[in-house]
């Protein structure tokens, strides 16, 4: 089983910049009966690339022609395929760590801009009030419509302590935002826990990284010797958690679900796109010296948001078909493919979409997101509505469709146009500059005020409180139960 870890250590899940990965082997679909060339076509092609080497108004390198024409294809496929370059490459394989230079942010293309899925907690970008479903309209006054994602991210990343302006689309603003940030070292803490009350525990998983399993594995046995005795239940935090490695979703469910339980399973073209995923002690032995005993049955409750990709989704799929936890929240992202990492230099790659995965039932998660058990919608207890926008994968151009129809689509309108004079966003008044709003009795207090990025509370966060509530609801049943069977 080790060797099986090791093998998917490299597969990555999840939404924008984070996808299924897998490098090293080739997916190409039909390798035995390849379809001849498109002679006609290639020669267009070619006629294309002589004219622009001729006639274009200023020299270009063949490089850069080439370049372009790579990532012109993969991106015209779906949102999720692109062309690496070599920094783009490295750039990728050092989100996997945990730790990289940048502002924060999990960002997407659509229609022509570059859609914020969700800030990192603590990072610049989450500080300084930056806000899921946001649109980058430009950087640095440089516009972002008709620039590449890539580019696009590595006109954000930068030195640390070095500064970069956005200039933000939000919904509910009639004027474009401006927001001055100084990048930073991105240390990502992907698990939060703490005890809410005596015998119920909570857990946040902001994104899934390698050490994601080992980490969860041990902030519940903190859990468990801080209540010094076996929890009444869990709430384990998925929302707007955008995915990560593929191998830290099922380490994930194996905490929870028995040894040989299918956690997920994908079908492509390629044979090597057909693979099946089971959960296993594997993933987290060493972590702990033992686990409570009564992990694989405490009950369990998982949030989930519109922000929940791909990761989160097949994490909630697995624990939903299995019976094993009840899903708390609104409708998941939807990203449900699978990208493979496949080198075309030592330096550089393509990323292409070459399969859809399933949950255990056979479900496809593609432009539909897992469906939650108790709907519950994002607002805080002053009736702050948080959901932001409601956009995800089906709403993308070019998405992949789901294999089963019903592509859950969204229709969202941008408000604030080009031209309008813009509003000014001084991070270091963020959320502060306002005023205190009035508590029940009419004095002014904190207690109503809406959750800050990263912010755990129990009094302030409505979904957080609701999910108690279920866990409680069954404790009574569970209960009840066993009093009518004595």
């Amino acid at each position: 089983m080790q060797a099986k870890v090791q093998k998917i250590s490299w597969l990555l899940v999840g939404a924008g910049m984070g996808v299924l990965l897998t490098a090293g082997a080739s997916a190409l679909a039909d390798k035995d009966n390849p379809s001849p060339l498109p002679i006609n076509e290639l020669r267009a092609f070619t006629e294309v690339y002589a004219r622009i080497k001729q006639d274009y108004v200023e020299p270009v390198e063949d490089k850069k022609l080439i370049n372009e024409a790579i990532n012109g294809m993969l991106t015209g496929l779906d949102p999720h395929s692109a062309y690496l370059d070599p920094e783009a490459f490295k750039d990728l394989k050092t989100t996997t760590t945990g730790e990289f230079g940048g502002l924060g942010l999990e960002v997407n293309a659509e229609d022509g801009l570059v859609r914020i899925i969700s800030p990192i907690e603590d990072t610049p970008a989450s500080k300084a009030g930056v806000k899921a479903g946001d649109y980058i309209m430009k950087i640095d006054d440089v516009p972002v419509r008709g620039m590449s994602l890539n580019d696009a991210v590595s006109k954000m990343r930068g030195k640390p302590n070095t500064q970069v302006t956005l200039t933000l689309l939000r919904k509910g603003e009639a004027k474009p935002l401006v927001i001055t940030l100084t990048r930073a070292i991105i240390k990502v803490q992907s698990v939060k826990a703490k005890m809410l009350e005596s015998g119920y525990g909570y857990a946040r998983l902001t994104q899934f990284q390698e050490r994601s399993t080992e980490d969860l594995a041990k902030a519940l046995d903190t859990l468990y010797k801080e209540n010094k005795a076996p929890l009444k239940g869990l709430i384990l935090d998925l929302r707007n958690d955008p995915g990560g490695v593929l191998n830290g979703a099922v380490g994930v469910s194996s905490l929870f679900l028995p040894d040989d339980s299918l956690v997920v399973y994908t079908e492509g073209r390629a044979a090597d796109a057909k693979q099946r995923f089971n959960a296993s002690s594997d993933f987290y032995a060493g972590a702990v010296k033992a686990l409570p005993k009564d992990i694989k049955s405490v009950p369990l409750v998982v949030l989930v948001n519109a922000g929940s990709a791909s990761a989160s989704e097949i994490v909630a799929g697995a624990l939903q078909d299995h019976k094993r936890a009840v899903l708390v929240g609104t409708q998941t992202f939807g990203k449900g493919s699978v990208q493979t990492i496949l080198p075309v230099s030592k330096d550089s790659a393509i990323k292409l979409t070459t399969a859809r995965y399933f949950t255990p039932n056979g479900r496809s998660i593609q432009a539909k997101g897992i469906t939650p058990d108790i709907e519950v919608e994002e607002a805080t207890l002053n009736g702050v509505e948080n959901s932001a926008f409601r956009v995800r994968e089906a709403d993308l151009e070019h998405h992949l469709s789901n294999p089963q129809g019903g592509d859950s689509k969204v229709d969202i309108k941008i408000d604030g146009k080009q031209g309008e004079p813009e509003a000014k966003l001084d991070p270091a008044k963020t959320d502060k500059s306002k005023a205190k709003p009035k508590s029940k009795d009419g004095k002014d207090g904190a207690e109503d005020e809406p959750l800050r990025p990263g912010e755990i509370s129990l009094k302030k966060d409505y979904q957080l409180q609701q999910a108690l509530n279920v866990l409680k609801v069954q404790q009574v049943v569970s209960r009840t139960t066993t009093a009518k069977a004595q």
